[in-house]
């Protein structure tokens, strides 16, 4: 992006400095929903070129934790997709997120490992988890999501709430409608537990579209420590056994991680 299609750094900073406060000290982990994030005429471009979920070869995730399209290929993303996921990725943007969060010395994946396009068509949803606290390719730590909507019109009816979720899974603190130009950020530890965890009723050949970024530190705070470990699917009160395989490795991190203080890879 160039010109007039450049993000507005220092103005995205500022807004960052100005709700790191409430970032901190947000219910149930660290969190922020930004509305009108960016200016609207690049997420316009983005849409635009937003690719249905039969013009690329979308990987498809279909099982008893969630039915969504993914992809992390850049060779099927449009020049203002790519462009953008380069801004957000860029040592400006870095700076903005570390005035947000407070969390210094944060580095971007180049490799979109779990991020990238996103999709979820009619039915489709993705049960509450903790997400992966390792990268396996580079080794860094997992610290902070960024999740972008590019859902106009979209109606509360329609549902695909993000729900933020208490660590003893007790409670849903949070629902926020994936709305356009919405940007939500948030904390990545081991009781970070989000999800989309009631399937859409959106019409049908609508969908659920969003970006998502993970940012990474070469290291992490002693107590948010753990061994590596994959996606941690938790079952919200009431909600039956939706997975007999996630919820056994579930249970048996969780039981190690008492154990021996840590949580092994699965």
């Amino acid at each position: 992006m160039s010109g007039s299609q450049s993000l507005p750094y220092e103005a995205l900073k500022a807004v960052g400095a100005a709700k790191h406060a409430a970032y901190v000290a947000a219910d149930p982990f660290p969190h922020i929903v930004i509305d009108d994030f960016l200016p609207p005429a690049i997420l316009e471009t983005v849409l635009d070129e937003f690719p249905g979920p039969d013009a690329i070869d979308w990987k498809r995730f279909k099982d008893g934790t969630g039915r969504k399209l993914a992809t992390r290929d850049e060779a099927q993303m449009g020049p203002r997709t790519l462009a953008l996921l380069h801004e957000l990725n860029s040592s400006r943007f870095l700076r903005v997120l570390e005035a947000l969060t407070g969390i210094d010395g944060l580095i971007p994946d180049p490799h979109l490992e779990g991020g990238g396009l996103h999709q979820i068509e009619r039915g489709g949803f993705l049960k509450v988890h903790a997400d992966f606290n390792k990268h396996e390719k580079l080794g860094l730590d997992r610290r902070l999501n960024l999740l972008l909507y590019l859902n106009k019109d979209w109606r509360e009816e329609f549902g695909g709430h993000l729900e933020l979720w208490s660590p003893d899974m007790k409670r849903c603190a949070h629902r926020v409608l994936p709305l356009f130009n919405r940007c939500v950020v948030f904390s990545t530890t081991d009781n970070s537990f989000h999800g989309h965890p009631e399937p859409l009723t959106c019409p049908e050949g609508a969908s659920r579209k969003s970006i998502a970024l993970y940012y990474y530190t070469n290291g992490r705070p002693a107590e948010e420590a753990s061994r590596s470990h994959s996606t941690l699917y938790q079952r919200r009160p009431g909600e039956g056994l939706y997975s007999p395989r996630a919820t056994f490795k579930t249970f048996v991190h969780k039981l190690i991680g008492r154990k021996s203080g840590a949580v092994p890879r699965s």
